[in-house]
């Protein structure tokens, strides 16, 4: 296009004879051609009863490829093409492709045709013939009494002079008992009749409303309201910081329970009696030994003999309103009275334990290793007893249970668990009647985030 421009001033500027420079019909490469584009329906494509699909077409000469691209009215910004079909007739090429406009895109359109390096553009406009009057009718929310948090059916019908009204932006809304304005919880689109529905959760007592702000091409409305109850509905409990101690402890000597109940929305709860429960080692079955009423914050205290290893818990039955509780459960290790000294019994000893990899990721598995002994007849040998692992994080006082495992004849012990927290490990052999406890040196692993 530039060597054609320059072409013809040069034309100008030296007379007709200059002309002789221009290249040959039989060199020269025939400019591309393309027609005005046709949309149908016609200029303006009226909306008012909903989205009309419009066809655009147009024709090309000297072109294998062709572009048509529309802008919405207002927009700067680059237009969007449209997905095109071609056909061919001679040495022309026919295009075609469509576009869906609804009451959201009243006004201007503009379009532009692009063909090897013609184009050609224009404006068409998409239309209203009147603004529609809206009403939102049979609204509803369900049901009108529930519990705090359940979930509740909002639902009605959008009308515009009359008749449903589909495709359309619908917001709930509620207004909490005590306030004065409606805040926004949901938006739904209206179904090819109208109808519209949500399912949204019920915290409070109030009334809910929907909302249609309008457009264009139809006024804004407003639903009745309906008012749903929220009754508090009945309230979570746990026990918070349940302890069992000292551990480990001597038989016969008491052992104290302390801990919190909290009840939901209402923080430490006074005047509420909380149980403790024991289950011993290698029983199923939790049995009943002391309560206590809570105080204030909701705290207790219990206390009562040690006689056996085994797991401490506190339960709380609750009340009306209420729901009960049980606390995570506290091992605790009894140690049994020194044998008489005509009992024989071997010292053992753990040696060459080790906890490993160090560092481990978080939620990665690490593994444990050792060997349990015992002096017998002069010499340490391997032994096969039942050993426990314990866990003391970063920062902390005291010692966790956390599984139990058997040594192998050879006394080798290995396990695994998942690492969660840095802190201190350490293998522990409570004895048997052959034998005394031993206690194995801890290893410090790190767990990285």
């Amino acid at each position: 296009m530039l060597q054609r421009i320059r072409v013809a001033a040069l034309a100008i500027t030296l007379g007709a004879g200059a002309l002789v420079m221009a290249p040959s019909a039989a060199t020269a490469a025939a400019d591309p051609v393309i027609t005005r584009v046709g949309i149908s329906p016609n200029s303006p494509i009226d909306v008012t009863n909903g989205a009309v699909t419009a066809t655009f077409s147009f024709a090309t000469k000297g072109a294998d490829k062709a572009e048509l691209q529309l802008k919405p009215p207002g927009d700067i910004s680059v237009g969007k093409p449209v997905d095109l079909t071609s056909t061919k007739d001679g040495d022309w090429t026919k295009w075609s492709g469509t576009r869906s406009f609804d009451s959201t895109n009243v006004g201007t359109w503009s379009w532009l045709a692009v063909a090897g390096g013609a184009s050609r553009g224009g404006t068409f406009e998409v239309s209203v013939k009147k603004v529609l009057d809206t009403k939102i009718v049979d609204f509803d929310a369900s049901p009108d009494s529930v519990d705090k948090g359940d979930l509740i059916k909002v639902s009605g019908r959008l009308l515009a002079d009359g008749k449903g009204y589909g495709g359309q932006s619908v917001t709930i809304t509620f207004r909490e008992r005590g306030t004065d304005a409606y805040r926004h919880v949901t938006k739904v689109t209206t179904g090819g009749n109208g109808w519209f529905g949500a399912t949204v959760r019920a915290d409070e007592t109030g009334w809910w409303r929907a909302e249609f702000a309008g457009t264009s091409a139809a006024k804004g409305s407003v639903s009745d309201t309906d008012r749903v109850d929220v009754s508090r509905g009945v309230l979570g409990s746990r026990i918070a910081g349940f302890d069992a101690r000292p551990e480990p402890v001597d038989k016969g000597d008491r052992l104290t329970f302390s801990g919190a109940l909290l009840v939901e929305d209402r923080g430490g709860v006074a005047g509420e009696r909380v149980s403790i429960f024991f289950k011993a080692d290698g029983s199923s079955r939790w049995e009943y030994v002391t309560s206590d009423v809570t105080g204030r914050g909701g705290r207790f205290w219990a206390s009562a003999p040690a006689e056996t290893s085994g797991w401490w818990r506190a339960e709380y039955g609750g009340t009306r309103g209420v729901r009960g509780s049980v606390s995570d459960a506290d091992w605790v290790k009894v140690n049994q009275p020194a044998p008489p000294p005509t009992a024989s019994k071997a010292d053992t000893r753990l040696i060459k334990f080790n906890a490993y990899p160090e560092p481990v990721k978080r939620g990665q598995y690490l593994k444990f290793k050792g060997r349990l002994q015992v002096f017998d007849e002069g010499s340490w040998e391997g032994y096969s007893g039942k050993v426990a692992l314990f866990f003391k994080p970063t920062g902390a006082k005291k010692w966790q249970y956390v599984k139990t495992t058997w040594s192998n004849d050879g006394g080798g012990l290995y396990t695994k668990v998942k690492g969660w927290n840095s802190g201190r490990w350490r293998f522990v052999f409570g004895g048997d009647d052959d034998t005394y406890g031993a206690t194995s040196g801890s290893d410090y692993v790190r767990v990285k985030r």
